[in-house]
This record gives C-alpha cells, structure tokens and sequence, in this order.
C-alpha cells in the first residue's frame, strides 16, 4: 500500500517558480502547494494548487507547514524578496522542515559594461545626479519612492503594475511585463533619451536585453546588489537542480 502524496510548499511568483510547478505537476508521489505574496493585481498563476497571501511571518509560516503537513519547502521567491526568504529559514528550523533556495544567477558584466554598484535602492539615489538627468527606473514599483526626493532628475519607471506614493516629481510610468527584446529595449532607451539605467541584480534572461542595450549606447548603469540567501540553507541555480533535490530529500 503506498503512502500519501508528499506535500511540497513552493514560495513563487517567479519564473522559475512557476517552471518548478510545472515540473513537478502530475507527479503522483507529490501534492505541490505555490504561494504568491498578493503584491501584483494578475499574476501568472502556475500549475497545480495556489494560495495567494502572506503567512503571518515566520511563526505564521511554521505553524502553516505543521498543519498542513509540508515534507519540504522550495524558496522560489524573487531574488530581493529578502523579507520572506528570511522567514521561510526560520520557519524550516523551527519546524525542521528542509528548505532549499531556488536562485537565478545574477548578471554578469562583460567588457564595455559601465556599472556602478550599490548596496541599495538609497545608495543608487544618492549616486544618480552625478550620472545623468533621464534616468530609466528598471527595478520594480515597491522601490520607486527611494527616489522621490530628487526633483532635478526625470524617471522613467516600468513595472507591471502602477506604482504608489511617495513618487518623484517628474517621473513617467510604463506599464508592461517582461519579457523583452533588444530591439525593444534599444528603442526606449533612445526614444525617451535615457542617459542612465538603475536596476536590481534580479539576474534572469527577461529584463537583461536592456543591459546589452544600454551596453551599446554606452549609458551607464546603476546595479543594486542583490541580499545574500540566509545563512546555511542549500541554492539550486535551476529547476532541474530543484528537482533533484526534491528526489533526494522528500
């Protein structure tokens, strides 16, 4: 007589949290459960069982994955989303359920490349002026307001969905999903005559063409650095390196 399914909890919203779920979908060995934070108003839902929402923090998360019978977590979750991948550690020690971090590399620069890096979304504002004065704002909706203050410069801001206050004085919004093409992202760059590019280190193949095209039009680019997986929890790189580890541990 075999067992119950094992329950697998997929903290998503990401590409590679959906790519995780459709991997793991139909496996009769597997009841797969992908939790998305809420934060976009139509996100593309992956396969498989969702729950939109938070937990509650990590006391709230623990007492979720005890009652729900969680065999193992998979932190899917966006590279900067350091907020839940520190309650999701927490919430596996104190269950003792395994956790496994499922982190994109981030991006790597090349020759011709005119980064600057930055510790954060402050450190990149308080940088910009002695930049450029158009600046395109590639690093989501949530860190807009870090830059309200800078009267002096104009933004343009893409993110999916629109952005709330505090918010610059001069900033455009262009709203649109990823991903994009090169060809696309040399044409905004030169329509809207940006002169420097802020961005996370999200890593990932979706956003990186505006940074071969602002490598082009030799623009320089701010990059924030990305915060470090928690301490003492396992990184795949991809999902095949997920399911891997699924295998071996559920």
């Amino acid at each position: 007589m075999t067992g119950a399914p094992a329950h697998v909890l997929v903290l998503g919203g990401t590409t590679e949290g959906r790519a995780l779920a459709a991997a793991l979908d139909g496996r009769p060995s597997l009841r797969v459960t992908s939790s998305l934070a809420g934060r976009v108003a139509r996100p593309r839902l992956p396969a498989g069982q969702v729950r939109v929402g938070g937990f509650g923090g990590p006391d709230g998360l623990a007492a979720w994955l005890r009652a729900e019978g969680v065999a193992a977590v998979v932190d899917a979750t966006h590279p900067f989303a350091a907020g839940m991948s520190r309650n999701a550690a927490l919430a596996a020690a104190a269950t003792g359920v395994p956790l496994l971090v499922l982190r994109r590399p981030g991006f790597a620069s090349v020759p011709g490349d005119r980064w600057h890096p930055v510790p954060s979304l402050p450190a990149a504002a308080e940088l910009l002026p002695g930049l450029g004065r158009r600046v395109f704002l590639s690093s989501g909706r949530q860190g807009i307001g870090a830059f309200a203050h800078l009267d002096g410069l104009h933004f343009l801001a893409r993110s999916v969905d629109p952005p709330e206050p505090p918010l610059p004085p001069s900033l455009e919004v262009l709203l649109d999903r990823g991903p994009f093409t090169l060809d696309g992202e040399r044409a905004l760059l030169r329509d809207h005559r940006i002169d420097v590019v802020v961005t996370k280190d999200s890593g990932g193949a979706a956003t990186a063409p505006k940074l071969t095209a602002a490598r082009e039009l030799g623009l320089p680019v701010v990059v924030v650095e990305r915060p470090p997986v928690p301490e003492g929890v396992p990184v795949a790189a991809d999902v095949a390196g997920a399911v891997h580890w699924l295998e071996r541990t559920v």
